[in-house]
């Protein structure tokens, strides 16, 4: 099927302004990572709400100065106020406070310090978008950015990044979210560099073991990608069930 990009972007900027109309909202944060999905995400809810009601917030943990200049980039190009809170202090102080309770080697570590990073942004993000809230006297939401291959395979953290109240790109491969980027006039630089979560110095696609081109050959048709890439994305998806539903007791 041929992805109409003029059709969808006005379809999500439409979707925005709708529940926003019907719930008496005002503005949005977002963190900017300096990559494609926060970009396109931005620039959706700028067309939809006016760059006036968007902030971003660039959110550094022992991060790399490029992609505070991405974010920069865009925030210039697209008009929104741009903030800069550094957690690399408060990352440390955590992690300090960790090595109380035991001598843990930096591989037993690894995965939690990886984790804390995106659970303590979207601490970050809410603080923010209540102080705003109160301080600009109308409520702002948190915009989540991940992209529905991310999704697919459970490429987000449990209480960070998968933690948001409007998801504009949920239900948009990578591909599709590059062409709405080129559609809404992302910087290039942005829009194209290799995805990269910031935190652990990889490319998505390096930590997957895969490509995000495949996944979404994947979800259109299973057999579309060859045996042992299909096996790693479905191995990738199950592992990663848990991450979508919180199994609750229910009495009879």
């Amino acid at each position: 099927m041929t992805f109409n990009v003029k059709e969808q972007t006005n379809n999500v900027i439409n979707f925005i302004r709708k529940y926003y109309k019907e719930n008496n909202l005002g503005g949005v944060i977002l963190g900017i990572s300096g990559g494609k999905d926060s970009a396109v995400v931005a620039a959706l809810f700028t067309k939809a709400l006016g760059c006036e009601n968007v902030i971003g917030v660039t959110l550094p943990c022992h991060s790399k100065d490029k992609d505070k200049v991405d974010a920069k980039k865009v925030s210039d190009y697209y008009g929104f106020k741009l903030y800069n809170l550094d957690l690399t202090n408060t990352f440390d102080s955590f992690v300090k406070e960790i090595e109380k309770l035991g001598n843990f080697s930096e591989e037993n570590k690894k995965n939690s310090d990886i984790n804390l990073k995106p659970r303590l942004r979207m601490s970050a993000l809410y603080y923010l978008a209540s102080l705003f809230s109160s301080v600009n006297n109308k409520t702002y939401l948190v915009a989540g950015t991940s992209n529905k291959c991310e999704l697919y395979v459970g490429y987000f953290t449990k209480g960070g990044d998968s933690v948001h109240d409007i998801s504009p790109i949920a239900d948009f491969t990578v591909e599709e979210v590059i062409k709405i980027g080129e559609y809404l006039s992302v910087p290039f630089e942005v829009l194209h560099k290799a995805p990269n979560d910031g935190l652990s110095n990889m490319t998505d696609e390096e930590k997957l073991g895969v490509k995000y081109s495949d996944i979404a050959k994947y979800m259109e048709h299973h057999n579309s990608v060859e045996e042992s890439i299909r096996e790693k994305i479905e191995k990738l998806h199950n592992s990663n069930l848990h991450k979508f539903v919180i199994p609750t007791y229910r009495r009879d």
